[in-house]
């Protein structure tokens, strides 16, 4: 990762480098990557990328032992390199939880504010998706691990409304005062829309000009409900004049590639994955976005993948659990259709609604746009972040 690359904590960096305060940031560097730990500057922002095991795209032995031992890696690495520096302000986001002794440690040396932004909400997700048994040895480790965290934090800041709700019913000892809602966010950027540029993206990947094309674009796992999605896919490629691109990678890509290679679909295509810049000049070309999560999931989630979609002022058509709240959050201000995960006919109706009315997309389109720039902007993060410490010292 670099901190001049899109996306929500990189445009959140960036943001506050750009009101003027001096960052350290320190981040894994996995060792699939095959470098040194190394430091280098951007800006105001000193980033420290720390060597570690994989946490991402690898299996789950090695991603439970690094959520581990994180924090002592990256603990080492900043005492070595940022031995000099004084911290005004620690933020720090979930996942992992694991990085409680790390942020207590340097909270009490430099009598630093707190400041977690809530973006998973584990080990309750790992036992929705049944990867841990409720009440296990490993259950209980990482559930006091997790409160350890909440406890330390002067501010959490949740991904919803329901977040909110949820943390604080599940967690009596936070005082409702240092809650609030801090929800995914980016810097958005402009998108040339006219039809010339569209053709010419839709010919570099062969699709059709005159199709209506539904996106796909994230992570391809267990939270994604990929059994669904291809009950999903089953559906779409079935009706006229609609094309399916998928993009991503995970633990399920391999389901998904096995149903493509044995239904070869003439309109749907699967894309292992893409740079950053190419997701969203193809994103441009894209009539529908879709979110797609699993129906087992008992706590509110919020893919960061919807803000692409409104960033192109595309509708989103949203798959997920009862738990979840941007569905009714997208359907109560116009820029989504929401359907319950499993509920096939209620998803096949909303998908014939789009697709029956241009006009309606692009009125969804612009509410998504315009809900994104009202709502889900870093500069809206950063102005919650930090009213709490505009007293402190390091505002002046």
């Amino acid at each position: 990762m670099h901190v001049r690359e899109r996306g929500i904590y990189n445009d959140l960096l960036r943001t506050f480098s750009k009101k003027e305060h001096d960052l350290f940031v320190v981040s894994p560097l996995e060792r699939r990557h095959k470098q040194k730990t190394n430091l280098y500057k951007y800006q105001r922002i000193i980033h420290l990328r720390v060597w570690s095991t994989n946490i991402q795209k690898t299996n789950w032995a090695e991603k439970g032992f690094t959520t581990v031992v994180l924090e002592y890696l990256l603990l080492f690495a900043i005492v070595k390199y940022m031995k000099q520096v004084k911290f005004d302000l620690i933020i720090y986001s979930t996942p992992p939880i694991t990085l409680n002794n790390m942020v207590k440690y340097f909270k009490k040396r430099d009598t630093a504010a707190t400041y977690l932004l809530l973006k998973d909400l584990f080990p309750q997700n790992a036992i929705d998706l049944k990867l841990i048994r409720k009440e296990s040895m490993l259950h209980r480790f990482f559930k006091k691990t997790e409160k350890s965290l909440y406890l330390i934090s002067d501010y959490i800041g949740c991904m919803s409304p329901k977040n909110v709700d949820y943390l604080l019913e599940n967690n009596h000892e936070i005082a409702p005062s240092k809650v609030e809602v801090n929800p995914n966010s980016i810097i958005p950027i402009g998108a040339d829309f006219s039809n010339e540029n569209i053709a010419l993206i839709r010919h570099e990947y062969s699709i059709p000009r005159d199709a209506i094309l539904f996106l796909y674009g994230g992570n391809l796992g267990l939270p994604q409900g990929i059994d669904f999605m291809i009950k999903i896919l089953s559906t779409i490629v079935k009706i006229p004049n609609v094309y399916f691109v998928l993009i991503g990678s995970g633990t399920e890509y391999a389901k998904l590639e096995s149903w493509f290679k044995l239904i070869e679909p003439h309109n749907a295509k699967l894309i292992p994955s893409l740079p950053k810049a190419d997701f969203d000049k193809l994103l441009k070309a894209a009539d529908i976005g879709l979110v797609s999560l699993h129906s087992n999931f008992t706590i509110p989630n919020f893919p960061s993948r919807i803000l692409s979609y409104m960033e192109m002022a595309i509708p989103v058509l949203l798959v997920t659990d009862l738990s979840t709240d941007i569905g009714s959050i997208s359907e109560s201000n116009g820029f989504g259709l929401w359907s319950e995960a499993g509920d096939l006919k209620s998803f096949t109706g909303n998908v014939k609604k789009l697709i029956s009315s241009k006009d309606l997309r692009i009125r969804m389109g612009l509410k998504a746009r315009k809900y994104l720039l009202e709502n889900y902007t870093t500069m809206n993060s950063y102005n919650i972040i930090m009213k709490h410490f505009s007293e402190r010292k390091y505002l002046e």
